[in-house]
């Protein structure tokens, strides 16, 4: 008896693609690649799956070019200012402190934080300040029978920081000369500390213009139009 198998029965055997077909889960090629003979079914199925395939290839082909070719639109609306607002300046003085103000009272209690004596109230590396400045600084850190005074270090900042009517040699803003008057002084901290305060001093058009106000009696020359 021979057992080999016709043509016939191999014939039937599904084809790679076939299975592959069946156990894909792409929507739609499980209806092409069907075991049998060719129906309408599958070619209605197969052009709806290559239609839409062809689709998606010209549209994506399409975004991925639209994207490699960087359009951007840019618009701008140029506005003319008749002026600008000036805005308020502070200026500030790093070397907070004048060395000519400082009394000895000031030195017992400020001395260490100003780096000007040590925790034991003595003049640090003395053989490397200036020696007029040394010989000043020995008389005043001079505490040998000395008894201290109350202290405040918003008093002290007041009175030994730098003045602006000391600094100022000029100033003119518009046309109108302006002095030490038209700024205000303010305290400001460079870090919680209280020690760490400085004196700084603001600038601003309001203050200018009050000056012209007052000594013009309702000018507003230099007011903003």
């Amino acid at each position: 008896m021979d057992l080999k198998e016709s043509p016939s029965e191999g014939s039937l055997q599904p084809s790679s693609i076939q299975i592959f077909a069946n156990t894909s889960t792409l929507h739609g090629i499980r209806h092409i690649f069907v075991y049998g003979p060719l129906t309408i079914r599958r070619v209605l199925w197969a052009v709806a799956f290559v239609g839409s395939l062809g689709l998606l290839l010209v549209e994506s082909s399409e975004r991925v070019s639209y994207y490699f070719s960087y359009q951007h639109v840019t618009k701008v609306d140029e506005v003319v200012a008749q002026s600008l607002v000036f805005p308020a300046v502070t200026l500030c003085n790093l070397n907070g402190f004048r060395f000519s103000r400082l009394t000895t009272n000031d030195l017992y209690h400020a001395g260490e934080l100003l780096a000007l004596l040590d925790v034991n109230l003595q003049i640090p590396d003395p053989h490397l300040a200036d020696p007029m400045v040394l010989e000043a600084l020995r008389q005043k850190a001079n505490f040998k029978h000395y008894k201290p005074k109350q202290f405040s270090m918003l008093e002290f900042l007041h009175r030994v920081g730098h003045d602006l009517k000391d600094m100022m040699l000029y100033c003119k803003f518009k046309g109108q000369e302006c002095g030490h008057q038209d700024f205000t002084t303010e305290s400001y901290r460079m870090s919680n500390a209280i020690e760490d305060a400085i004196l700084c001093v603001t600038f601003s058009l309001l203050s200018v213009c009050s000056m012209c106000v007052q000594a013009n009696r309702g000018t507003t020359e230099c007011r903003d139009k």
